[in-house]
């Protein structure tokens, strides 16, 4: 039998996978569940792309790592595209089904917390909102230990003929990546010697970028719809998520604008 299309595609299971739990159902319920839904796709298909992107960086693949830091860059923008679909439904809409959420809340998104280590906001803090012996504390413990973008980036270097300090290449991958005045001068050196790797550079800041538009949309996203109430998992809600801005994933690279 030829294979079809939506056997393929799985669209049976797919398209099944929205169960509104309001009554009637709310109108916009299930805008609120694909909305969500498709975000939690792109996520696995940006950890699929970064894990790429690790093995490249760590083979010394400029130009296909280039091509990958592309297309997660255009992921993120699509992602920032659909708070506009989001934020088409207004307050009253949203409060109408809210209550059935319980404490579920995109704050449980264990691919969401995968994305961030893999990018380099560690915290092991994050592995106790999921209960011990849970799939998804064993899966964020799995990538606490693994190493980040920013650990593959410095192998690069390193593979390119920088000599890139041990505070870096010999960091804990469990901790959040720190500024270090000594990698500093080594990404000076990139830029002033090797014009085809700082556009590498360039491209991890626009990944940096383009996490922190996102995080910004969804702040304002929240604003718009529940304003100053306690977010659905418990968390401050808007309060908490505007905490998270700002925060750059890769500060050396910020750092030495003012020294270029």
């Amino acid at each position: 039998m030829a294979l079809k299309y939506g056997h393929y595609l799985q669209l049976g299971p797919l398209l099944n996978a929205q169960r509104p739990l309001s009554e009637g159902p709310e109108h916009d319920e299930l805008l609120f569940i694909v909305i969500h839904q498709v975000y939690e796709l792109w996520f696995k298909q940006i950890l699929h792309e970064t894990a790429r992107l690790q093995a490249l960086l760590e083979a010394g693949e400029t130009h296909h790592a280039l091509a990958t830091l592309k297309r997660i860059l255009t992921i993120l923008k699509t992602l920032v595209a659909q708070v506009d679909i989001l934020e088409t439904m207004t307050p009253m809409s949203f409060n109408s089904f809210r209550s059935r959420l319980d404490t579920a809340s995109g704050f449980e998104s264990v691919q969401f917390r995968q994305v961030e280590f893999a990018l380099g906001h560690k915290r092991e803090s994050a592995l106790h909102h999921y209960p011990d012996g849970s799939a998804e504390r064993a899966t964020l413990a799995a990538a606490l230990e693994a190493r980040t973008v920013w650990d593959s980036f410095a192998r690069y270097l390193e593979g390119h003929g920088f000599a890139v300090p041990d505070e870096v290449s010999k960091r804990d991958v469990r901790e959040s990546i720190a500024a270090s005045e000594a990698m500093q001068d080594v990404l000076l050196s990139v830029y002033r010697q090797d014009a085809l790797i700082s556009q590498l550079c360039e491209r991890l800041v626009d990944l940096d970028e383009g996490i922190q538009e996102w995080r910004y949309r969804h702040v304002k996203m929240v604003e718009r719809v529940i304003g100053t109430k306690t977010g659905s998992g418990g968390s401050s809600g808007a309060e908490y998520l505007r905490s998270t801005l700002f925060r750059p994933l890769f500060p050396d690279l910020w750092a030495i604008r003012v020294k270029l």
